[in-house]
C-alpha cells in the first residue's frame, strides 16, 4: 500500500507544479501583447529600479587604526576616498538607468570640501550621496558625511562635498556619453545647477593651464622655507588601485594627495596636523594601470593658524613609449596644527625666497582672505 500512496502523492505534487508553471507563463510577455501591456514581473522590476534611483546612496564603515594618524584622528584622505566611492556608485547607477550603451562614471572634479569636525578611531562614518544636477555630459553629486559614536549614539556632521562625474563608455573609455536628465522639483534648482556647472567648467580649464610647473628638490634648504618641507611620493599604479577597466579610482588619487600634503604640513610645523579643508580638486586626465605617478606637495601660504599646500599629480606611462609624462590632477589642501589636547596652535610663518614662491604666497593669501570673508558673511544673521 505504501508505494501506491507515495506514487499518488508524487503525481498530485507534479500536477500542482505544472499548474504553477502555467500561471507564471501566462504572466510573461507574449508577442500578441500590445505596446501598453506589461507583465507583473516587468512592472515590479521597473518600479524597483525607479525607487532605487530616487533614493540617496548610503554607505557606512567603522574607522580602524590604520585609517588614522598617531593621534587617533582619521586621515582626510580616508574620508575623501569614502566620499568618492559613494559618488561613483550613485552617478554610475544613474548614467545606466536608461537603455543604451553601458558606462562607468569617472571623477572629473571635487569642489571645496571643509572638514567640519574630526573623526576618530572606533567611530562609524555614514556617507550619503545624492544627485543634484545633470548637464548633457556630467553629473553633480552632493555628499554628506556623518560620524557616529556607537557607544553613546551621538552623531555629528563632519564633511560636505560636491563632486562632478562624467560617464565613460565601457566599449571605449575615451568616449563620453550623454547623461539621462533628472526631474527637478523646482525650476530654480535647474537654473542654480547650471550656474554651478558653468563656474566649475571655467575654473577647471584655467587650473589645467596654470599648473604646468614641476616641484624640484633643493639641497640644504633652510627651515620654514618652501624647499624645506616640500615632499614627493612615487607610486606604481597596480590592479588594486584601479577600476575593472584599468583606470585609477579618483578616491585612491585623493588619498595619496592628502598623504603628501600631510607630510609637508608635518615637516613645516613638527606637530600633530589635521586636514581642515580641500580646495577644488581637478582631474585633468585619466591615470592608467601600470603608470608611475609622482605626487608632489609644496607649501604656498601660511596664516596665523593654517597652512595651504599645493599638490600636483604627474603620471608617467612607463610601459607606453608613445605617451609622455602628463599632469593628471591638482589641488590645494589646508591644514591646521593641533596640540596634544586637540587645540589649535600657531603655525611657523612661511619664508618665500624666489619670485615664483612670493607670487604663489600672494595668490594663496588672496584665496585665504576670500574664503575668510565668505565664512564671515555666512555667519552674520540675515536681516
Amino acid at each position: 500500500m505504501k508505494p501506491l500512496v507515495y506514487t499518488l502523492r508524487l503525481r498530485l505534487r507534479l500536477r500542482e507544479l505544472s499548474r504553477q508553471a502555467a500561471t507564471w507563463e501566462n504572466l510573461g510577455p507574449r508577442s500578441s501583447q500590445g505596446p501598453g501591456e506589461k507583465c507583473w514581473a516587468s512592472v515590479q522590476a521597473v518600479e524597483t529600479r525607479s525607487n532605487l534611483l530616487s533614493r540617496p546612496c548610503i554607505t557606512a564603515r567603522i574607522m580602524r587604526p590604520d585609517d588614522a594618524n598617531v593621534a587617533g584622528n582619521v586621515h582626510g584622505g580616508t574620508i575623501l576616498k569614502m566620499i568618492e566611492e559613494a559618488g561613483a556608485i550613485i552617478s554610475t547607477r544613474h548614467c545606466n538607468s536608461q537603455n543604451g550603451e553601458r558606462c562607468v562614471a569617472a571623477l572629473a572634479r571635487v569642489e571645496r570640501t571643509d572638514f567640519l569636525s574630526p573623526m576618530c578611531i572606533g567611530e562609524v562614518a555614514h556617507v550619503s550621496a545624492e544627485i543634484t544636477y545633470t548637464s548633457k555630459h556630467s553629473v553633480e553629486v552632493q555628499v554628506n558625511v556623518m560620524s557616529e559614536n556607537i557607544l553613546t549614539g551621538t552623531k555629528k556632521l563632519t564633511n560636505k562635498a560636491t563632486l562632478w562625474y562624467v560617464p565613460l563608455s565601457l566599449k571605449n573609455v575615451d568616449k563620453v556619453l550623454e547623461v539621462p536628465p533628472v526631474v527637478y522639483s523646482r525650476q530654480e534648482q535647474e537654473e542654480e545647477g547650471r550656474k554651478r556647472y558653468e563656474a566649475q567648467k571655467l575654473e577647471r580649464m584655467e587650473t589645467k593651464w596654470r599648473n604646468g610647473d614641476i616641484v624640484q628638490p633643493v639641497p640644504n634648504p633652510e627651515p620654514n622655507t618652501v624647499s624645506y618641507s616640500q615632499s614627493s611620493l612615487i607610486h606604481l599604479v597596480g590592479p588594486s588601485d584601479c577600476t575593472l577597466h584599468g583606470f585609477v579610482h579618483g578616491g585612491v588619487t585623493m588619498k595619496l594627495m592628502d598623504e603628501v600634503a600631510g607630510i609637508v604640513a608635518a615637516r613645516h610645523c613638527k606637530t600633530n596636523i589635521v586636514t581642515a579643508s580641500v580646495d577644488a580638486i581637478n582631474f585633468h586626465d585619466k591615470i592608467r594601470k601600470g603608470c608611475v605617478i609622482t605626487i608632489s606637495g609644496r607649501m604656498t601660504f601660511t596664516s596665523n593658524k593654517s597652512m595651504e599646500i599645493e599638490v600636483l599629480v604627474d603620471a608617467d606611462p612607463v610601459v607606453d613609449n608613445s605617451q609622455k609624462r602628463y599632469r593628471a590632477a591638482s589641488a590645494f589642501f589646508t591644514y591646521v596644527s593641533l596640540s596634544q589636547e586637540g587645540k589649535s596652535l600657531p603655525v611657523p610663518q612661511l619664508v618665500p625666497e624666489t619670485e615664483d614662491e612670493k607670487k604663489r604666497f600672494e595668490e594663496g593669501k588672496g584665496r585665504y582672505l576670500q574664503m575668510k570673508a565668505k565664512r564671515q558673511g555666512q555667519a552674520e544673521p540675515q536681516p
